[in-house]
């Protein structure tokens, strides 16, 4: 069953550009008062009035006029549309200040309408945006239901055409003359037209007009192109307040990394970094990158590594508005996950590399890796650059021995350089006597420069320690080279 859902944000122009004011705000456009807050509202000033007729009512209260921005309303738009893809795939603007979903086909994954209405209502209340809701089979009749009273715009189990009937025809104001010339002859409401005998109808308004009334009644069908996310995110949250420690950014930290991580997983995207704007109280800007070791969507490693960031923060100034941005996402991958016990998985290592490193600094950690080199002290290396997942891994690199058999295991960790060991009565002695466990596994190498033969055992000691230890094979003496974890 098709089921749309208008969501129709009126105040979209003045949200857009003053949130929060105690005092009266007029959205003007063309000089003439496109949108009013409340307290502008109380002073009797109304849409389409005059710039100087708002002057005369405001007296001498101190009435805020502000110009239309329609770029920042095409945004904030985007925006909601961004976190509108979380509710359902199938969406699309219209107009200037509405968007379509369509529900009907994700009624089951939210087990039904009243908890879909609820998940859209929470959504909309975070973001501190007024709305007014259609429900329709076609999206144009959503969308003029949105200006019907509550009971009416929300019954889509009553016959449409009775619950579209007495609104107002003004409301069809992308044909004007047409809508004039019903208003004439006395039609004015919707009920009055959809009465008329659909040809006469058409001589008299015309084929676009008749055509419109037909999809919304879903005689015609309304093909529009569905939403596509964008290549980045962006959302903001605005306070209303000033916020001067960073304790309190925390609530919208979390919600913005909701919606992050969402969108994410919608799209089938990851990424490995994030920018944070501070917005402050006087309009100033403070970005705060934070970095990942891994591309991941991951809300609870975002959320530390933002919080451990924010709490290295001066904050000079008080703060109005938080802003999440991320330009550098990449195709996910598949993560493996425990079906039946995914409480029971250990968190990753590059989890922990994360909060290391946010904390400490990149260059605090050290990564350590293997070469593709013959010899074991050359096939080690250690860097002090940016940590990768794939390092933290531990996955050796190529040319490295394999772990199957015991001869081939060799200690991550070696000894600065080998150490040359006691040998008596035909045994060998390191912090107590040591017996050969495996071996040997012989490395030759540098036989241009100075030949290396040497032949390596893995050894245990009194205490049970293994060790990893070779015998020059030149010289025909014993060395530890190694120390098993």
């Amino acid at each position: 069953m098709s089921l749309w859902l208008c969501l129709h944000f009126e105040q979209l122009p003045l949200e857009c550009l003053a949130r929060w004011q105690d005092r009266p705000v007029v959205v003007l456009d063309a000089q003439r008062v496109l949108r009013v807050n409340d307290d502008a509202a109380t002073l009797g000033i109304r849409q389409g009035m005059r710039a100087a007729t708002v002057s005369t009512l405001a007296g001498d209260a101190a009435v805020q006029l502000l110009e239309r921005d329609q770029a920042a309303e095409a945004h904030c738009l985007s925006q909601l549309s961004c976190w509108a893809y979380s509710i359902t795939p199938r969406l699309h603007t219209w107009r200037s200040d509405c968007l379509l979903l369509e529900i009907g086909g994700c009624l089951n994954l939210f087990r039904g309408l009243d908890n879909l209405l609820g998940e859209v209502k929470n959504g909309i209340s975070s973001r501190n945006h007024r709305v007014r809701c259609g429900l329709a089979a076609t999206p144009k009749a959503a969308w003029l239901l949105s200006f019907a009273d509550e009971s009416t715009a929300m019954a889509h189990q009553h016959p449409l055409q009775s619950r579209l009937s007495g609104l107002p025809l003004t409301l069809l104001d992308d044909f004007t003359d047409s809508v004039n010339s019903l208003r004439r002859a006395g039609l004015h409401t919707l009920g009055d037209v959809l009465a008329l005998p659909p040809t006469a109808l058409g001589r008299r308004c015309g084929k676009g007009f008749t055509y419109f009334l037909q999809q919304v009644l879903g005689q015609r069908e309304d093909l529009q192109a569905d939403y596509r996310p964008p290549g980045t995110f962006n959302d903001e949250y605005w306070f209303g307040y000033e916020l001067k420690t960073h304790e309190e950014l925390l609530p919208a930290v979390q919600q913005l990394l909701q919606s992050f991580c969402l969108f994410l997983r919608n799209t089938q995207l990851r990424s490995s970094e994030i920018t944070w704007r501070l917005i402050g109280i006087d309009h100033s800007l403070r970005d705060v990158c934070v970095q990942s070791a891994s591309s991941h969507s991951d809300l609870q490693n975002w959320y530390q590594l933002t919080r451990i960031r924010f709490e290295q923060l001066q904050l000079t100034g008080g703060v109005e508005g938080l802003a999440l941005n991320c330009s550098k996402l990449r195709p996910g991958e598949l993560e493996n996950i425990d079906l039946f016990s995914p409480g029971n998985q250990r968190e990753p290592l590059a989890g922990l590399l994360d909060r290391l490193q946010t904390r400490l600094g990149l260059q605090a950690v050290e990564q350590v890796s293997c070469r593709d080199e013959h010899l074991p002290e050359l096939a080690v290396c250690v860097s002090g650059s940016q940590v990768s997942a794939a390092g933290a891994s531990g996955t050796p690199a190529a040319g490295t021995p394999a772990a199957g058999t015991p001869a081939a295991q060799r200690p991550f960790w070696l000894l600065t350089e080998p150490q040359l060991l006691r040998q008596s009565g035909g045994r060998l002695y390191w912090q107590g006597a040591l017996q050969l466990l495996y071996g040997p596994e012989r490395i030759e190498d540098n036989w241009w420069r100075n030949a290396i033969s040497r032949d390596y055992y893995i050894a245990t000691g009194e205490s049970g320690q293994h060790y990893w230890v070779f015998c020059n094979r030149h010289n025909r003496q014993w060395y530890i080279h190694g120390i098993f974890a």
